[in-house]
């Protein structure tokens, strides 16, 4: 019998299992999780053949490095970043074949921050809730990979449309993250909330799954105290005591006692995984469809 299964040799600054995530149990405190950058990780899949809703790596940073037991065809999306197995060039952004035994090295981001590296009947692990994804902020889902880990995969599909490559965008130089104002902006000042619909920030370094913090003017609330913790949902703008903006990303809490100024569209956040620290940020303020 084949044995289908990647062994991690390097497993990097932070690398995790992916999918689409585990919406619909907010209600019971766990967040939706899955792929920060969604549209890279389905790409990757359709490279080698996989469903949606296969699970794949989301790498920081820095990458990794995983030999598979058996051949194996896999794609690189997401940051631009060097490919190569057992030492050669590969394709970055196409389907790559794997033999058994040879070691495939994603290299360190270009630019932008996270890869995403799908495998030929994607990663296996168990599922928690029907999904695979780690969640950084509950502890569900597999642990971050570690060195010497052994990763099961399932079986592959076969190729319906033989996909070479495929167009992806550039990491953001400028993130513009339109918003909805409120359910909390009363709590700040009408000079705050110009401010925040037409001043540029910055990411910052302390961005993370959770959320992305930004640094810049901070924002004056109208009111002290605060409130009594209450439900968050996926791109809401959390205004903490020091007055900076986070947006939250899939392994956000769901609830929170901190004023939410705006929600950010879910179609603006998957270029958030690609900010690195000091990429501007412009909140622009449009109405509730």
């Amino acid at each position: 019998m084949t044995d289908r299964a990647l062994s991690v040799v390097r497993s990097g600054a932070l690398t995790t299992v992916q999918d689409r995530g585990r919406p619909g149990h907010a209600h019971l405190g766990v967040p939706r999780s899955g792929a920060l950058d969604r549209p890279a990780a389905d790409l990757a899949n359709r490279l080698v053949g996989n469903r949606p809703e296969a699970a794949v790596l989301e790498t920081t940073l820095n990458g990794c490095a995983v030999r598979p037991r058996s051949t194996v065809t896999v794609a690189v999306t997401g940051a631009p970043c060097r490919i190569t197995v057992d030492g050669r060039a590969a394709a970055w952004g196409a389907p790559v074949r794997v033999p058994a035994g040879a070691l495939l090295t994603v290299g360190t981001a270009v630019s932008g921050l996270r890869s995403y590296v799908a495998v030929s009947g994607g990663i296996a692990v168990e599922p928690v809730l029907g999904s695979r994804s780690t969640d950084l902020l509950s502890g569900l889902g597999p642990t971050p990979l570690t060195d010497g880990a052994v990763l099961p995969l399932g079986t592959p599909t076969p190729l319906h449309t033989r996909v070479d490559t495929a167009p992806q965008p550039a990491p953001p130089t400028e993130l513009v993250l339109r918003v909805t104002l409120g359910p909390r902006a009363d709590w700040f000042t009408p000079e705050a909330v110009r401010v925040f619909t037409s001043r540029a920030f910055q990411v910052s370094s302390a961005s993370n799954r959770i959320g992305l913090r930004t640094e810049g003017p901070a924002l004056e609330r109208a009111f002290e105290g605060e409130l009594p913790s209450e439900g968050m949902v996926l791109g809401a703008v959390q205004v903490p005591p020091d007055g900076r903006p986070v947006v939250f990303l899939a392994d956000h809490p769901t609830t929170g006692g901190y004023p939410v100024i705006g929600v950010v569209r879910e179609t603006d956040l998957p270029p958030a995984a690609q900010a690195v620290p000091g990429t501007p940020v412009r909140f622009v303020a449009v109405r509730r469809r």
